[in-house]
């Protein structure tokens, strides 16, 4: 997995030949992203199915629920099928807006 640290956020790009490779590397290393806004985009390595995604749902509520932003990149799937707590969008211009959109929030006290 690639994991990069730009001034505002983590961005990690899995390098793992399926989702399950990647969610137990993931899982692992969550420690460590702990207070960091995240972005992880799969629009580049597999077909993930929605199932899948939800496999992230505990660890994203619980990243939330910690002030700090969770957005996954993922431009196969319905995003009317994912729990509305998963911040799952097409592409990397409206994760930054979810991160942005969730800082707002933050500062006004929701």
């Amino acid at each position: 997995m690639n994991i990069s640290k730009i001034e505002k956020y983590t961005y990690i790009n899995p390098t793992q030949n399926s989702f399950h490779e990647f969610f137990i590397t993931f899982k692992n290393q969550y420690s460590e992203f702990i207070g960091e806004h995240l972005i992880i985009d799969f629009s580049e390595k597999f077909n993930i199915k929605i199932q899948e995604l939800v496999l992230l749902l505990k660890l994203s509520v619980q990243h939330q629920e910690n002030g700090t932003s969770f957005v996954i990149i993922c431009e196969t799937i319905d995003i009317d099928q994912i729990p509305l707590e998963l911040n799952v969008v097409p592409t990397l211009t409206e994760a930054l807006d979810i991160l942005e959109m969730d800082a707002i929030e933050r500062d006004l006290g929701f």
